[in-house]
C-alpha cells in the first residue's frame, strides 16, 4: 500500500470513503481477494485526496482503477 501517513479527511469524508469501499467492495465475484481491496482502498484515498466527496464516484472510480490494473 502507498504511504498515505499524512493524509488526514474529516469524519463526513472518512464517512463517504468507508461507504464507497463497501460498495465496491460488494460488486467483487468470491472470492475476494485482499489484493483487490488494498487497491480499491488506495484509490478511494487517493481520489478522496483530490477532493472529491461523492461516494458514488469514489466507488467507480476505483473499479474502473481495478479493472485497469487486473490487465496488467
Amino acid at each position: 500500500m502507498h504511504n498515505f501517513a499524512n493524509a488526514s479527511f474529516s469524519p463526513e469524508v472518512i464517512e463517504a470513503m468507508t461507504s464507497a469501499l463497501k460498495a465496491a467492495v460488494a460488486t467483487l465475484p468470491e472470492p475476494v481477494h485482499s489484493s483487490h481491496v488494498n487497491l480499491i482502498a488506495e484509490s478511494i484515498l487517493r481520489t478522496a485526496g483530490t477532493g472529491e466527496r461523492n461516494p458514488s464516484t469514489l466507488q467507480r472510480i476505483a473499479l474502473m482503477e481495478l479493472q485497469l490494473q487486473r490487465r496488467d
